[in-house]
């Protein structure tokens, strides 16, 4: 069995990463997968959050998908994510932010956002942090 899988995280915009991995972590719908070479296939949504891949060489990268679909063919994953960026190039200032505005809309604070878009920010945001906290708790130091 070989030791690695070919891996292609693509967001709308442009084509974030291409190469081969030893495994991938994401967020899938029905819970967080990880993805070894030879995995069955699969076909599976993916919630906002990280996805953490380990490279040929050992190392780790670990990027931020807001939704999207993993694939698993038998020497290819792909990851077709609505909108996704590395979490080294996130602004943990601005997520911690955006949760803050969020909270308050929810509780009656902030009358420019309604509910449903509140909720929605909030687990954006949520989610863009525990990237960047996976990120930072890996390779240490801040984000930017």
């Amino acid at each position: 069995m070989p030791n690695t899988v070919h891996c292609d995280i693509v967001s709308a915009e442009r084509k974030l990463f291409s190469g081969s991995v030893r495994m991938v972590v994401a967020a899938g719908s029905e819970g967080d997968l990880g993805i070894l070479p030879g995995h069955a296939p699969l076909l599976t949504g993916l919630n906002p959050g990280p996805v953490r891949i380990i490279m040929e060489n050992g190392d780790e990268d670990v990027f931020y998908v807001n939704g999207g679909f993993l694939e698993v063919q038998p020497k290819v994953v792909t990851i077709l994510a609505d909108s996704a960026e590395r979490a080294h190039d996130m602004d943990e200032a601005a997520a911690e932010e955006a949760k803050q505005r969020a909270k308050e809309a929810l509780e009656g604070k902030n009358t420019e956002m309604d509910y449903s878009a509140a909720s929605a920010q909030l687990a954006e945001s949520v989610a863009q942090l525990r990237a960047i906290q996976q990120m930072k708790k890996k390779f240490g130091g801040s984000s930017r």
